[in-house]
């Protein structure tokens, strides 16, 4: 067996159980963070933040001239990055038209079941050291930035180069190792408990839920996939992982594998403490709002709904750990099911779409200025109250 972080001891003797392979690899990565952009983050940690922020957009936006005057270290980065042999743009299209077509289940099924899931693990304590979302109004701009990088994940050409998927997996990568640097220099962060704040193992974790639970959630709201749809939202979410610097000794290779790493993952995390029963609250309650309801009886339906049909897709245990009010659940799916088929029945597919790209628009992150323009600013203290706008 592996040393591990004390929080994960007595969960890896059980995954080990299961599969010593996966479960070795999991606690391995537990102490990993991004190898190849941590390093360069450390060395440019010193720079000011406007000059940090201008040569991150510079790299990004593959503006030669503004990158040409960024230190050696970061532009090194930057001139390293290749696709994977496994790449292959024209997989992603099956996925793409997929998503448009079952935006609105989808949407739910990311609120309800994959960011619970998320904060069901240790990351949640790198939400909480740093303060990012502790209360519905900041968790109301996380669903946002959650649901904008979504949409343009899976835009078409959102992945390319210059797409704006690419760009904010790209910037999500340099966030994660900034917050990693700056409590590294704190004395925030247990590091002989919880490891390395957002591992490698995390964001390996993240992307099977992102993609394998993702469509396994939606699909239990009313979604409909074929196989090679399937297949190609993994293959998505696939290289989106790949582009946001999970390694690809932890990265899933297909459905059964992702799997793998979902279920062994579970096993190794502790069981959720207050932390994570704080973030996901926070998230449920952050939907009405996201979704600009003002009446409060329409919020606190729209809350009891979430936490109904989150009971639905995460388990009544784990339900239970997060601190979820107890509901009945019974025929809530089905009854969901039923309402949402009713309304496609009535609607055009092209009519579908465009809703469903409407209604992401107006719930997601854009900058107050510019629609669509990106912010590359960073973190610039570990406390996100202390920090400056990012």
């Amino acid at each position: 067996m592996l040393q591990s972080p004390s929080a994960y001891v007595e969960g890896y003797r059980k995954a080990r159980r299961y599969d010593k392979a996966l479960a070795d690899s999991y606690i391995r990565h537990t102490t990993v963070g991004d190898p190849a952009l941590d390093p360069v983050m450390e060395e440019v940690s010193s720079l000011p933040p406007h000059h940090l922020h201008r040569f991150i957009k510079a790299g990004i936006d593959q503006e030669e001239e503004g990158l040409r005057a960024a230190p050696q270290a970061l532009r090194g980065f930057f001139e390293n990055l290749e696709d994977p042999p496994w790449f292959d743009y024209e997989a992603f299209r099956p996925g793409v038209r997929a998503f448009h077509l079952n935006t609105t289940k989808i949407l739910v099924a990311f609120v309800t079941g994959v960011l619970i899931e998320g904060f069901a693990t240790l990351i949640a304590k790198s939400f909480a050291t740093t303060g990012r979302v502790l209360s519905p109004l900041t968790a109301r701009r996380r669903l946002m930035q959650n649901n904008r990088h979504l949409l343009e994940v899976f835009f078409p050409g959102g992945l390319r180069r210059d797409g704006d998927g690419w760009k904010l997996s790209t910037r999500l990568r340099f966030v994660h190792a900034r917050v990693r640097n700056l409590l590294a220099k704190s004395d925030a962060w247990d590091f002989d408990a919880w490891g390395t704040p957002i591992s490698a193992a995390h964001l390996g974790f993240a992307t099977t839920v992102f993609s394998m639970r993702l469509l396994q959630h939606s699909v239990s709201v009313g979604a409909r996939f074929s196989e090679e749809e399937k297949e190609s939202v993994l293959h998505v979410w696939r290289y989106a992982g790949y582009v946001m610097g999970v390694p690809e000794a932890i990265l899933f290779s297909s459905e059964e594998h992702a799997r793998g790493i979902f279920d062994v993952a579970h096993m190794c995390e502790p069981t959720p403490d207050s932390d994570s029963a704080t973030m996901a609250n926070a998230l449920v309650g952050a939907i009405p709002l996201t979704a600009g309801i003002e009446d409060p009886e329409e919020q606190a339906a729209v809350k009891e709904l979430a936490y109904r049909l989150s009971r639905c897709l995460i388990g009544n245990r784990l339900a239970n750990e997060l601190q979820f009010p107890k509901t009945n659940t019974l025929g809530v799916l089905f009854g969901y099911r039923l309402k949402q088929r009713f309304q496609h029945l009535l609607k055009s597919q092209q009519l579908i779409r465009s809703e469903n790209f409407c209604q992401m628009l107006e719930i997601s992150v854009y900058d107050e200025a510019v629609l669509g323009a990106m912010s590359y600013r960073m973190p610039d203290h570990v406390r996100a109250s202390k920090s400056s706008p990012w």
